[in-house]
């Protein structure tokens, strides 16, 4: 009678490692501080479904994933439903990308200005990335963000907080996935019937498994060489600090051993980890003839390569690092070529004992009664498992972001702001953006007429109005309905002229019509026309989109009456309906605004407009206040709410 298979609990970490050259499955849980490994299994993909990391040919490889899968769940009796993953960090790109905000006169910075510095840098650098590729990639998955270099007004700064200055600027170094390669990694599980229950990338997790947390504050390389690239990390003062790949991997020596012998890429393959081991070599070359080879003729023939690989690498890290780390760990299967680590060792000018083959701390957060577990292949395997185990991420920290699991591609402290750019979302989605403003000249008379503000994002976390600079937690589930972006401003010349206008009219020197619509630039001749003598007709033309039904704005430069010291209590308002008119009070003006024409609601942000203030021409911080208590951009306006927005200093 055949076993029933229990279910896979919540303490049961499956780990899969899907590689150019094999797929290794791993199982297990934590024992005290370790990692106990409970079953390995490892097949080798017999065709090439798989080129330098990326998925070619999903259906063969979710079929030799699928066989992992099954040889696991007979070993266990388990039926395995959640798995944690790795996307390949040798398609991992990185861009600099820069934003600014100026300003007409001094400020404070702000929270959220620094939030709009950073989410922008990280859109241009994801533009300037998509812009190199020739269109190769419409879409990237940002990893995470550095920040290279603040500024204000021209000088450098290591942080903005509490500063001034009219220029402020922000330089980030942004790392980014091709969707291509989240998409076909997520398309193999998804094949399988299983459920992702973290996500990381494979640098990371094999720098967990073979440089333990402790010892990270040295300067320290992590370099796994796979088949086609080879994956490098960093990290110093206790984080990784960046990633980057080499070209070249182990495909490299088999290819030399093709050459040489003539023989296929499965029997270069195998010859060349009989090298590693010594001995003689023995196999049939495509001809027919049969071949014996030691171990050392076979390092003479790649040992050209290897030399190749090994400045290859070294290079990577200078370039990523500056300078040479205190010690460099080799992983994966192309670590173990004979003869390498030294090679390295000596591009580096390190000494042969500061280049050593990972393994030696497998046993510090991992062990198994079944398994020899030092073997440096086993390092992203056994660094998803660990990665997984020990909270690094794992399937307890899962974030949903519109009631799905969020992609996470690192652990640590995550905002808002971070969830969403790793999930695909772009500054105009984060902040919106204004729409277009209307300029034009009548009679050589500058008229200037404002865009639509952007509707500002709505944003919750577990249901709670959040910022994007609200730290998300374990179990937290994000709402985001992203911004969007303001209408252009447009009219017709009769908008611009008045409906009383019946005279000739000549737009950049051509005869036109009353119905035809004014572009930027335009030059209007309107012969006879009466000016307003109103100073602030630029102002009162923008609200002929404004919604308004009654009560003017309040004059620019008009004193602002201050909030009440001892403001009450917020009183539940009566929720609004979308389109609905909205009644409020804006320094000390009733006001009716009407509802909007695509149905969204009031933001204080949308109110700007009606404060009075010049907001072309600030000349100082602006505080906001609804009902006595400090606003935010993007907190709803209901009716009968009082809002006050006026300079700080009045």
């Amino acid at each position: 009678m055949t076993k029933a298979r229990s279910e896979q609990s919540h303490e049961d970490i499956f780990a899969l490692d899907i590689g150019t050259r094999s797929i290794i499955g791993i199982v297990g849980r934590m024992e005290g501080e370790r990692f106990r490994v409970l079953a390995l299994e490892k097949e080798n993909h017999d065709q090439r479904a798989m080129l330098d990391g990326q998925i070619e040919d999903i259906d063969r490889v979710a079929e030799v994933a699928a066989a992992v899968r099954k040889r696991l769940e007979a070993r266990l009796q388990m039926r395995l439903n959640r798995v944690c993953v790795a996307a390949a960090g040798r398609a991992l790109q990185s861009e600099r990308g820069t934003f600014s905000l100026e300003f007409e006169d001094v400020q404070m910075i702000s929270e959220e200005m620094v939030n709009q510095l950073e989410a922008g840098a990280a859109s241009d650098a994801e533009r300037t990335l998509i812009a190199e590729q020739d269109q190769k990639f419409e879409r990237f998955f940002m990893v995470g963000y550095t920040v290279v270099r603040y500024a204000t007004d021209g000088y450098t700064l290591s942080s903005l907080r509490e500063h001034k200055g009219r220029l402020f600027e922000a330089e980030v170094m942004a790392t980014f996935l091709p969707q291509e390669v989240v998409e076909s990694l997520y398309a193999v599980v998804g094949k399988l019937g299983l459920e992702v229950a973290s996500l990381t990338l494979e640098p990371i997790a094999s720098l967990n498994a073979a440089i333990p947390a402790d010892i990270r504050l040295l300067n320290l390389a992590l370099v796994d060489i796979g088949a086609g690239t080879s994956d490098i990390a960093v990290c110093r003062d206790g984080s990784v600090v960046g990633y980057t790949m080499a070209t070249m991997a182990g495909d490299e020596v088999t290819e030399q051993l093709m050459r040489k012998y003539l023989i296929d890429f499965q029997t270069g393959e195998r010859i060349k980890t009989e090298m590693s081991r010594g001995g003689v070599s023995r196999f049939e070359d495509i001809l027919g003839m049969e071949h014996e080879v030691s171990a050392e003729e076979l390092w003479e023939i790649v040992e050209p390569e290897s030399r190749a690989l090994a400045m290859e690498i070294a290079g990577r890290i200078m370039e990523l690092n500056g300078k040479p780390p205190a010690a460099a760990f080799l992983a994966g299967g192309g670590s173990k070529l004979k003869g390498l680590a030294k090679q390295v060792a000596a591009e580096l000018k390190l000494e042969e004992t500061r280049v050593v083959i990972a393994g030696r701390h497998f046993a510090r957060s991992a062990f198994s009664e079944d398994y020899q577990l030092d073997d440096p292949e086993y390092s992203t395997p056994l660094g998803i498992a660990i990665s997984a185990a020990m909270g690094l991420i794992n399937d307890s920290y899962v974030v949903l972001l519109n009631g799905k699991p969020a992609k996470l591609f690192r652990s640590g402290t995550l905002t808002v702001r971070d969830i969403l750019l790793m999930n695909g979302y772009h500054y105009a989605d984060l902040i919106g953006r204004s729409g277009a403003n209307l300029n034009v000249k009548v009679n050589g008379e500058r008229r200037f007429i404002k865009g639509r503000p952007a509707v500002p994002p709505v944003m919750t976390v577990n249901g709670e109005l959040a910022e994007l600079s609200t730290v998300v937690r374990a179990g937290d589930a994000i709402a985001f309905e992203p911004a969007k972006a303001g209408r252009d401003a447009s009219r017709v010349l009769k908008d611009i002229l008045g409906e009383d206008y019946m005279g000739p009219i000549l737009v950049n020197g051509i005869p036109a019509k009353l119905e035809q619509m004014a572009a930027s630039g335009d030059e209007i001749w309107a012969e006879g026309l009466l000016e307003p003598e109103d100073e602030y007709k630029d102002e009162l033309e923008d609200d002929l989109d404004g919604g308004l039904d009654a009560a003017p704005e309040s004059p620019a430069g008009q004193a602002v009456s201050a909030p009440q010291a001892e403001a009450a209590e917020p009183k539940p308002a009566p929720v609004v309906k979308r389109g609905e008119s909205v009644s409020v009070t804006i320094n000390g003006n009733p006001m009716i605004l009407k509802g909007k024409d695509d149905g969204e609601p009031y933001y204080l942000m949308d109110l700007l407009q009606y404060s009075g203030l010049d907001l072309e021409h600030l000349r100082g911080p602006v505080d906001m206040f609804v009902n006595g208590f400090m606003g935010q951009f993007t907190q709803r306006i209901l009716s009968g709410d009082n809002v006050v927005i006026r300079y700080r200093d009045e």
